[in-house]
């Protein structure tokens, strides 16, 4: 690097600008840059490159589909079989052993044609959902104060992330959209349906929910004003008394009944529209917890008599959650009540069915699972956690009763155990933050609910530090695309089967799908696995599963090939073969 330094005929700032701007546009090389550090100088940096290697990232993007060209991945006229070998860590005592298991992935590549029943259709995660739906099958645009908006899927995992693919031969990364790795079905060509205990069509529900502007609003309603759920299980003691003026389109008769007449509406809905599956999907109140009781709901046998009986302790979400697994259908818990009782996990194990839940984890809750994780693999000890947050959505209705509130405080004040266990430094045994959750129901702010939070920690030396956040998050615009990736990912894991080396039968993953843990802020996981909530934890474990799918190995972000000499001449020396795609300019 040689610096070389000259008095400029310039005195203010604007004639510097100037002068810099001409100066730059007579150099023909980029190797020079000119930095203004006063109104009278001007210093001209000549820079040698040691290895022609730009500071930026060169990333590209694969947009279009691919194929893996490998021994390991062959691929068939109806699935991607690969070959992978799965490599885990056992401590014995003070033994560390590397295991490996060989085994093999089977995707099938054909793509069904899915319906998605949603429990509270009507409510304004439901609506948003399927306007959103349809607003990315039109392609609709619109116009607010800031300018004309297009219909999009940004916020959701599944549809607008990208993954790294791997490395170019100059080393640079490629990424591709998630949706790119395997075939999977897309929102917009779902059918769409479901429950709701109001009968308000779909088009004047998205009015009175407010969470979608004007001018989409006017376009979608001819779409959504003959939508109109069907009738759906009310049992008054599980949700806020506040609820009782909006149920006027519910069933009668026994909970057997309700639960027949429920698995009827399943059976012809996939019948009326000739889908291959059904995927159920509750996104209406939050439930009180129900008891569990021995003889009750403690097993598959004794819940389906507990049905039968009318047993006071067998809530609506569990009557859709058994009524969905005796349909053979994938049911997702979106509320953070205990819908999955004991014997509704055994029942869809019987039934081998996929379960997944609990409570979506769109705002407050995904930002603790990043910030905690970040302060605890850090080597800080958050010791206070306080959440506060107030909203005015009918969903913060029915959370101002006790019950229901409790429900949520439970899944909300779990999120970070798991992290606090996996640092026995900073905590001994048992020990945990101090962690208080509270939400307040606040009608003026609507949708748009307000969380702040406060993480206390302390540091080096017996220091404090202390973090505020203040976080206005619009609830169903963060839910419903949540929505979206739990239906996209459930589906996905319906068609991907693992054979172990040395057996000869394909075996599905557990019907407690826990994959989806990402998406869910109380993860149910199957009985004796353990419970992971650090968010990019998750991710990562959603991403390399479709990397094994393809017989590709796990991100590891070791990128040896950047850490030793020999490797970054090698890169170099492809740099320097064209490839036909344009060089960025480096940036000083």
């Amino acid at each position: 690097v040689r610096v070389r330094a000259a008095l400029s005929p310039v005195q203010t700032r604007e004639e510097a600008d100037e002068y810099t701007k001409k100066r730059k546009s007579t150099t023909t090389t980029t190797s020079n840059k000119i930095i203004t550090i006063g109104f009278g100088c001007i210093i001209y940096v000549h820079l040698k490159p040691l290895f022609n290697m730009s500071s930026t990232t060169n990333n590209s993007n694969l947009d279009e589909a691919f194929t893996v060209r490998s021994d390991k991945c062959k691929y068939t006229e109806d699935a991607i079989i690969s070959d992978y070998t799965y490599e885990s860590t056992i401590v014995e005592g003070n033994v560390v052993v590397p295991v490996e298991t060989k085994m093999q992935f089977r995707t099938d590549r054909r793509v069904p044609k899915v319906g998605v029943m949603l429990i509270g259709l009507g409510g304004n995660n439901g609506c948003t959902c399927v306007a959103g739906a349809i607003a990315n099958r039109l392609g609709l645009t619109w116009n607010t104060k800031e300018g004309e908006q297009k219909a999009n899927y940004w916020g959701s995992l599944m549809m607008a992330s990208t993954v790294k693919l791997g490395n170019d031969v100059r080393g640079d990364a490629v990424y591709t959209p998630i949706k790119n790795m395997l075939p999977m079905i897309d929102p917009s060509q779902v059918v769409w349906g479901g429950w709701d205990i109001n009968k308000m069509n779909l088009g004047d529900a998205m009015k009175r929910a407010k969470v979608l502007d004007y001018d989409l609003q006017r376009q979608l309603y001819p779409h959504m004003k003959d939508i109109v759920p069907l009738p759906s299980v009310y049992f008054a003691d599980f949700i806020a008394a506040n609820q009782s003026d909006r149920a006027d389109n519910v069933l009668c008769g026994t909970k057997q009944e309700q639960m027949e007449q429920i698995r009827k509406d399943i059976s012809d809905f996939k019948a009326k529209h000739h889908l291959d599956k059904v995927i159920l999907l509750w996104t209406a109140n939050t439930e009180r917890f129900a008891c569990v009781e021995e003889g009750v709901n403690d097993t598959a046998e004794n819940l389906l008599h507990s049905i039968q009986r009318d047993e006071n302790e067998v809530s609506a979400s569990t009557i859709f959650a058994v009524a969905s697994i005796l349909e053979g259908c994938t049911f997702i818990n979106g509320s953070p009540q205990n819908t999955f009782v004991p014997g509704v996990v055994d029942l869809a194990r019987q039934e081998k069915v996929f379960i997944a839940g609990d409570d979506f984890k769109s705002g407050q809750t995904k930002m603790k699972s990043v910030l905690v994780d970040f302060l605890v693999s850090a080597g800080i000890k958050p010791v206070s956690i306080v959440s506060y947050n107030h909203l005015g959505n009918n969903d913060g209705k029915n959370l101002s009763a006790p019950s229901q509130f409790r429900s949520k405080e439970i899944s909300k004040s779990n999120v970070v155990d798991d992290m606090v266990a996996s640092n026995r430094i900073l905590f001994e045994e048992d020990e945990h933050p101090d962690h208080i959750v509270v939400i307040k129901h606040v009608p003026y702010v609507g949708d748009s609910k307000r969380a702040m939070d406060e993480y206390t920690s302390e540091i080096f030396m017996g220091g404090k530090n202390t973090i505020v956040m203040h976080n206005t998050c619009e609830d169903s615009l963060l839910a419903t695309p949540l929505i979206y990736d739990l239906v996209i990912l459930g589906e996905l894991c319906d068609r991907i089967s693992v054979k172990k080396d040395g057996s000869e039968e394909w075996e599905r993953f557990h019907p407690v799908l826990s994959l989806l843990s990402y998406m869910l802020k109380a993860p149910l996981v199957p009985y004796g696995a353990p419970v992971v909530n650090a968010l990019f934890t998750q991710r990562q474990a959603i991403i390399n599963v479709m990397r094994a799918c393809l017989g590709l190995c796990p991100e590891n972000h070791m990128t040896l090939e950047h850490r030793f000499e020999s490797t970054l001449e090698e890169l170099q020396k492809q740099a320097a073969a064209p490839l036909g795609r344009p060089q960025k300019k480096p940036r000083i």
